[in-house]
């Protein structure tokens, strides 16, 4: 198989019941290697996870406050944070070296993506200086983390990704300093009074991901046994 070109569609997963981390993350290192090797196509991948805290290469021994899931160490980048029911997760794989080559700029596509999907549910979603992921503001007048980004970039070829709360238990977060920033707290979609689905979610993220990326994508099945 040829490496994709830019403008080629990009496979597009869905996982309707939890998946064990290790698994997906097996998955991850192994699709990656065969999209460097134009062995396998592009591929995101929207699945929730049994609860679980994950550390990344900047992640803090101090930050982990009570190891009450299991908790994994990772190559993404950032801190601590928490995987559960109710959270969608999106693992993203391209090939950035027919993409630009500019992890930046994937980044800032990234948060494009979860921007222009909380729109749709008419959430305004924030950007923040010095602080990954999408913030919005709270009833209170505070701010919360509704969004969180983590990706790692080997050879130009992407895992890993986003996360967006749409219904979780947040005192599972409880356990941990979220991505090391103590003073603010994290909510979900439920939580600011908008209810949906996971596959309103879905079709949401598959929509703003055509858009804010350029390309097309194309269903696949789901990479590991449900």
């Amino acid at each position: 198989m040829r490496s994709p070109a830019e403008n080629d569609p990009v496979c597009w997963r869905r996982s309707t019941t939890p998946v064990p981390y290790p698994e997906a993350l097996a998955f991850m290192e192994r699709r990656a290697a065969e999209i460097r090797t134009g062995e396998a196509s592009e591929l995101v991948w929207l699945l929730e996870h049994p609860p679980v805290y994950t550390a990344g290469t900047s992640a803090r021994p101090e930050d982990l406050l009570e190891p009450r899931f299991p908790v994994f160490e990772v190559g993404r980048g950032g801190k601590f944070t928490y995987h559960g029911p109710g959270q969608r997760v999106g693992y993203v794989m391209l090939d950035l070296a027919r993409r630009g080559k500019d992890v930046r700029r994937f980044v800032r596509l990234l948060e494009d993506w979860l921007l222009g999907t909380l729109a749709e549910f008419g959430i305004a979603g924030e950007r923040r200086p010095g602080r990954i992921g999408i913030w919005v503001a709270l009833p209170d007048g505070g701010e919360g983390k509704i969004a969180a980004l983590g990706v790692r970039v080997r050879r130009w070829v992407t895992y890993h990704g986003v996360s967006l709360n749409i219904d979780p238990d947040l005192s599972h977060f409880s356990g941990i300093v979220p991505c090391g920033l103590d003073r603010f707290p994290v909510t979900s979609m439920a939580a600011l009074g908008v209810r949906a689905t996971t596959a309103e979610v879905d079709a949401a993220l598959k929509r703003r991901f055509e858009a804010v990326f350029g390309v097309a994508v194309r269903e696949e099945s789901s990479p590991v046994r449900e």
